[in-house]
C-alpha cells in the first residue's frame, strides 16, 4: 500500500524542490512530512520518535543548506526519514529497512545526500571534521559542513574527541546539538544533567534572547556583522563567568539553546551561522515523537520503534500465536541474571545505554544498586566491568556484537592482557535482521577467538543459555567468559529449568549418524535438528553435535568425531572468516586429519538488511540451504 503525501511533500523530490518553496509554507510542510512518517511507520514498522523529533530541523536544514554540496552528516541515523524523504526516496520509502528495500540509516552508496553510513552513534562530529578539514585543504572554502548529533549520541566518548579537535580546527563546521533527554532509553549521566542546566537556567535563557536578537539584525549590517559577532562572543564570554560553559572551553562558539520545533526560526539561525567562520555549536530542544500523541505522552522508549500501530489510537499491534512462543533471548537473559543475582551478591550489570533492548532493565528495576547504564560507552562499559572484577565482583558486561566492535581494545587490554573475569553477554549475535550490516553480530566469534584468556560460547537453546550465565558466575579467578546469543525468540516455551554447570570446553551430541557430521555452534543448530529429521525420512544417517564452544574446542569430541567422519559441516551465524569453521578446521589439519569439509556461514561480503529467515537463506544457513549442503556430499553429482 503506497502512502499518499501531501500537496506540498509530493511535489518534493529533491532539496532544490524544497528551495523553490515560499519560507511560509515550510510550516505546512513539516507538518506534510511528520503526517507522512506517521503513515508509513504505523503501516510498515520502523523507527518512529527520533525522526518525528527533527522535522523541523530536517526541513530548515536542507533549506538553508546547499545539500549535497554542503555536507550533512546524522548522528544517530535513525534520526534521518525525513532526510531520506526529502532527498528522492519518498516514492519507495515504504520499502525502508524490507529485504532489498531501503536502508533504516543514512547510506553512502544510496544516495549521494547520504554523505556519511551513520547505524552506530557518537561519529559526526569527527566525520564532519574530516570533511570540513580536506575542503579547506582544497581550497573549497565556501563549503559548509553539518553534524546533527542527538539521541544521547554525545555521551560517546568519540564525540569528544571530535569536539576537542574541532575546537582548533578553524574549519567551516556547524555541530547541530538534537538535545531530547533521550536515546532509546532515557539518557543518563552528568551530561544530561549539564544540559538540562543549560535549558533551564534564567541565565543562559536571557543571553540567548539577546544574542538571537543580535544575529537576527546581521543581514542589515553589511561589513560590520562580524564586529557584531565579536561583541555577542565577548558578551557570551563575560557572562558565562558565573557560570562555564562546556563547549565555549573547548573554543567552539555556542549559540543557544533554541526552540527546535520553530522552523521559521531555526532557517533565520542558520542563515546566520553559515555565514559565521570557524566551528561552532547550536543547542536545539526538540521532543522526540513530537506531533504524535501518544509517542508525546506516552513512554518515549516504547516509542522509539514501536512496530505497525493503529496511528489513530495509538495501539500497537502485537503479534497472536495459537500456541505457546518461546520468550526471547534478551529476556531470558534478564530474568536469569536477577535469579543468580539474587543469589550470588556478587553479580553485577552493566550496559551500554540498551537497557531495554538487552533486558537488563529488569534488574535494575529489582536491583538498582547492582545494575548500570553507562550511556553510549562502550569502551566504559568494558572497562568499568574490568575495575569491578578487580574487586573480587562477578560483573556480567552486556553488549550488542556489533557494538562489541567499539570496546575492542579495552577487551584487549584491560581484560585479556589483565586475565580478568569479566562475563560478556553478546546479544543480536548473527543477523540482527531489519538494522542491516551496521547491527549485525558476524564476527564476535572470530575476533574473541584469536584473543588469549578468551572463553567463546553460544547457547542452542534457552536453557543453555541459562547454564552458561549460571556457569560464568561460579568461582573462578581468570579468564574472560563470552556468551553469544541471537535477536529474537528461543525455541523452549517452558524454559525456567534449574540450573546446571556446563565443563567449559565441552560440547554434546544431540543425534548419532553414519554418514556426515554436522557440527554446530549457537541457535542456529536448530536449523540442523529439523535437517536432521528431514534426511532420516530420506534414509540418510546424519549425525549432530552441538559443540557449545569456540574456545576452547572439545578435543576430546572431536577426536572421535574425526574418527567415525570422513565428511563434516560446521554451521555457524557468524563469519566464516576466522570464525567456528575456521577453528575446527584447524583442529582436524593440526591432528593431521584427511577430511571433506564444508563451512556454512557469513560468507566473506556485506550482508545488507532484512529479516532473519530471508537473511539466512540468502548465504545458505537457512534448513534448505543445510539440506542442499548434506545432499551434495552424500550424493555427489557424477559429471560424464
Amino acid at each position: 500500500m503506497l502512502i499518499t503525501p501531501g500537496k506540498l511533500l509530493a511535489n518534493i523530490n529533491s532539496p532544490a524542490d524544497l528551495k523553490k518553496l515560499d519560507q511560509a509554507e515550510l510550516v505546512e510542510l513539516c507538518s506534510e512530512l511528520r503526517q507522512f512518517i506517521i503513515d508509513n511507520v504505523s503501516v510498515y514498522g520502523g523507527h518512529f520518535g527520533a525522526s518525528l523529533g527533527v522535522v523541523e530541523l530536517t526541513v530548515a536544514l536542507h533549506f538553508v543548506f546547499n545539500t549535497p554540496e554542503d555536507q550533512l552528516v546524522w548522528d544517530v541515523g535513525h534520526q534521518a526519514y525525513g532526510h531520506k524523504i526529502l532527498t528522492g526516496r519518498r516514492d519507495n520509502f515504504f520499502t525502508n529497512r524490507v529485504y532489498n528495500g531501503i536502508s533504516g540509516f543514512p547510506k553512502r552508496k544510496e544516495s549521494e545526500y547520504d554523505t556519511f553510513g551513520v547505524g552506530h552513534s557518537s561519529t559526526s562530529v569527527s566525520a564532519a571534521l574530516g570533511m570540513a578539514m580536506a575542503s579547506k585543504y582544497l581550497g573549497l572554502n565556501q563549503k559548509q559542513h553539518v553534524a546533527v548529533i542527538g539521541d544521547g549520541a554525545l555521551t560517546g566518548g568519540m564525540a569528544f574527541e571530535g569536539l576537542n579537535h574541532a575546537g582548533v580546527s578553524d574549519t567551516n563546521i556547524i555541530i547541530i546539538l538534537n538535545d531530547n533527554c533521550m536515546s532509546i532509553d532515557p539518557n543518563v549521566g552528568a551530561l544530561k544533567d549539564y544540559l538540562t542546566d543549560i535549558t533551564t537556567s534564567k541565565t543562559y535563557n536571557k543571553l540567548k534572547d539577546d544574542v538571537w536578537n543580535l544575529l537576527g539584525k546581521l543581514s542589515h549590517f553589511g561589513k560590520s556583522a562580524q564586529e557584531i559577532v565579536s561583541k555577542v562572543e565577548n558578551g557570551i564570554k563575560a557572562t558565562l563567568l558565573s557560570q562555564s560553559n562546556l563547549f565555549e572551553s573547548l573554543n567552539l562558539r555556542y549559540f543557544g539553546p533554541v526552540d527546535g520545533h520553530d522552523v521559521d526560526h531555526l532557517v533565520a539561525v542558520l542563515n546566520d551561522l553559515k555565514n559565521i567562520k570557524g566551528p561552532k555549536i547550536l543547542h536545539c530542544v526538540t521532543v522526540k515523537g513530537k506531533g504524535y500523541g501518544p509517542a508525546e505522552k506516552g513512554n518515549a522508549t516504547t516509542w522509539h520503534a514501536p512496530g505497525t500501530f493503529d496511528k489513530i489510537t495509538g495501539e500497537i499491534y502485537k503479534k497472536t500465536y495459537a500456541l505457546p512462543q518461546a520468550p526471547k533471548y534478551q529476556d531470558v537473559f534478564g530474568h536469569t541474571l536477577v535469579e543468580l543475582a539474587k543469589a550470588n551478591d556478587k553479580i553485577m550489570g552493566i550496559t551500554p545505554a540498551m537497557p531495554s533492548g538487552s533486558s537488563l532493565n529488569i534488574m535494575m528495576k529489582e536491583m538498582p544498586n547492582r545494575a548500570f547504564d553507562v550511556g553510549i560507552a562502550e569502551q566504559h562499559a568494558v572497562t568499568f566491568s574490568a575495575g569491578l572484577a578487580t574487586q573480587g565482583l562477578i560483573p556480567f558486561c552486556n553488549i550488542y556484537s556489533s557494538f562489541m566492535q567499539r570496546a575492542y581494545d579495552q577487551v584487549v587490554h584491560d581484560v585479556c592482557i589483565q586475565n580478568l573475569p569479566v562475563n560478556f553477554c553478546l546479544d543480536r549475535a548473527g543477523f540482527a535482521g531489519a538494522d542491516g550490516p551496521t547491527h549485525h553480530g558476524a564476527y564476535d566469534i572470530a575476533y574473541f577467538r584469536c584473543l588469549p584468556n578468551m572463553i567463546v560460547s553460544a547457547p542452542m537453546n534457552e536453557e543453555e543459555l541459562r547454564n552458561l550465565m549460571y556457569t560464568a558466575q561460579l568461582p573462578r579467578k581468570e579468564r574472560a567468559f563470552s556468551i553469544r546469543y541471537p535477536r529474537g525468540q528461543g525455541v523452549m516455551p517452558q524454559w525456567k529449568t534449574s540450573f546446571q554447570e556446563i565443563e567449559i570446553g565441552k560440547g554434546r551430541k544431540v543425534k548419532d549418524g553414519e554418514e556426515v557430521a554436522i557440527l554446530s555452534l549457537g541457535h542456529i543448530g536448530n536449523y540442523a535438528v529439523e535437517v536432521c529429521e528431514k534426511l532420516d525420512a530420506k534414509g540418510i544417517s546424519v549425525a549432530h553435535y552441538d559443540m557449545r564452544f569456540a574456545k576452547p574446542l572439545d578435543t576430546v569430541l572431536l577426536h572421535q568425531i574425526a574418527t567415525k567422519f570422513k565428511k563434516i559441516i560446521t554451521l555457524e551465524d557468524g563469519c566464516i572468516q576466522g570464525g567456528f569453521g575456521s577453528a575446527i578446521l584447524e583442529f582436524f589439519a593440526d591432528n593431521h586429519y584427511q577430511l571433506e569439509v564444508k563451512r556454512l556461514g557469513i560468507p566473506d561480503a556485506i550482508i545488507e538488511h532484512g529479516d532473519q529467515l530471508e537473511l539466512h537463506k540468502e548465504v545458505g544457513i537457512d534448513p534448505e540451504g543445510i539440506l542442499k549442503t548434506v545432499l551434495e556430499m552424500v550424493e555427489p553429482v557424477i559429471v560424464r
